[in-house]
């Protein structure tokens, strides 16, 4: 076989949301759409998930999730800095005003961290290879230093850094989103140093951002492919060298296939959001199942893979 010119890595966040979302990426997995997942172990799913993970043989990291739902380590769940006088997280929003404020607790932050690392590895028997923040929360001030020692005391090697090529200025995206991409990119430049004084590693390259829901198409893939490969490897601790030829570029790709959760069925402890119960679910199943995705890979030299195979 010819040297691949990329090793994408095709993440299906939010594993263990609800039983719908979990058959979905499943079905993805199974048709090649996706070759690695992120599993959320405080969603009502997380048991079904890693067992299916387990029977399907899906590479499987952790979806950290510090804003949705419940936290894992009893001690938090009656009374903390993590959560609002119900018990659950403070939601995407409310993490990143309450860190704002210096109303968090960063070693609340390490318990709860620890705590779902080892629910994985309950549910598992193994430690995550790689993981990340459920809406980003890993890369925010103050919880990227902590986020990184626990990677880096528990030898999880990999995590992702959200800067994608051709963010700023896409016209896909409404005002409000580029505003909040913008800080998202802000923080995971600023992760940078930090991750790497901690021996953490990524993919050369993120996509994601522009290509979620209906965003989502064969010709915006491919773009997106195309901007990845024109970034090329610098910028990372991870390279992977073909002997004398062009080294291959690392990426991966964040998406969100799944069925639309039914309304009273899936989350993290609050219900299912209207993120998970969006057609936009399906339809990004429908187009990373393309057999012109897939042939889309093949001719461009894109080879999928998990972190693993870094």
């Amino acid at each position: 076989m010819p040297q691949p010119r990329m090793m994408l890595v095709v993440t299906g966040d939010d594993f263990g949301y609800c039983p719908r979302r979990n058959q979905g990426i499943v079905d993805c997995f199974k048709s090649g759409g996706i070759s690695n997942v992120s599993l959320l172990v405080n969603g009502c799913a997380a048991k079904e998930a890693a067992d299916l993970a387990q029977r399907h043989n899906i590479p499987m990291g952790l979806h950290a999730n510090l804003s949705e739902g419940v936290p894992v380590c009893p001690s938090l769940q009656q009374a903390s800095t993590l959560t609002n006088q119900r018990g659950f997280f403070h939601g995407k929003t409310g993490f990143r005003q309450a860190l704002e404020g210096g109303q968090l607790s960063m070693k609340q932050v390490e318990l709860e961290l620890r705590a779902q690392v080892q629910l994985f590895r309950d549910l598992t028997g193994h430690l995550p290879h790689h993981m990340d923040g459920h809406q980003h929360v890993h890369v925010l001030p103050e919880v990227r230093e902590v986020f990184a020692l626990v990677l880096s005391d528990l030898q999880i090697p990999f995590t992702r850094v959200p800067l994608e090529p051709g963010l700023q200025g896409c016209p896909a995206l409404p005002a409000h989103l580029q505003r909040f991409y913008a800080q998202v990119e802000k923080d995971a430049r600023d992760s940078i140093p930090v991750f790497t004084r901690y021996g953490i590693r990524w993919p050369h390259v993120y996509l994601g951002l522009t290509t979620m829901g209906q965003n989502m198409s064969v010709p915006n893939l491919q773009r997106a492919l195309n901007q990845a490969l024109a970034a090329g490897p610098p910028g990372s601790p991870s390279s992977r060298s073909a002997g004398s030829h062009q080294p291959v570029v690392t990426a991966e790709l964040m998406v969100h296939p799944g069925y639309p959760s039914l309304p009273q069925e899936g989350g993290c402890g609050e219900g299912p959001d209207e993120f998970s119960q969006s057609a936009d679910r399906q339809h990004e199943l429908g187009v990373l199942r393309d057999p012109a995705l897939l042939a889309l890979y093949r001719r461009e030299g894109v080879q999928l893979c998990a972190f693993r195979h870094l």
